[in-house]
């Protein structure tokens, strides 16, 4: 069964302690060349694991990646991905609007009338509305992450 090892713990315990990867191959009693495809972040077999924690002396579950954690962390930047492109769908939606904002202006002065005051109150509150729910889920993840860490 394949096991999810924690490839730069175990490559930097072994550089801590200034070990090659051959010797701790040879410590841990397995071949070279899987010591290296598990510091390259491949699966590891679950006695290669064990062997491996034979060596440094540790429990198995100290060289494995907590999935859970690992789990949050694609979480956390899928969400910070997903703020990040509302947040640039504002600034991009409110360029747009300071764009129209120059053009109804000329066209009512051009034309002498204020056709174009409806349209534009309208993508204010279009402006207003988008750039509310940028403010409102930066607030929640604000107050998220101070629940989380607490």
């Amino acid at each position: 069964m394949p096991f999810k090892a924690d490839a730069e713990k175990i490559k930097r315990w072994r550089e801590e302690r200034h070990w090659s990867q051959e010797h701790l191959a040879d410590l841990a009693g397995i071949g070279l060349r899987t010591v290296q495809r598990i510091e390259n972040g491949e699966a590891a077999s679950q006695e290669s694991i064990m062997a491996l924690a034979a060596a440094y002396n540790v429990d198995v579950l100290a060289l494995s990646i907590d999935q859970e954690k690992e789990a949050a962390k694609i979480v956390a930047k899928q969400n910070a991905k997903a703020r990040a492109g509302l947040r640039l769908s504002f600034w991009i939606h409110f360029a747009s609007y300071l764009m129209g904002i120059v053009i109804f202006v000329g066209i009512n002065i051009g034309t002498g009338s204020n056709t174009m005051l409806w349209p534009l109150i309208w993508w204010t509150v279009g402006v207003s509305g988008h750039a509310l729910a940028v403010v409102i889920v930066e607030l929640a993840t604000h107050y998220s992450e101070q629940i989380d860490s607490a």
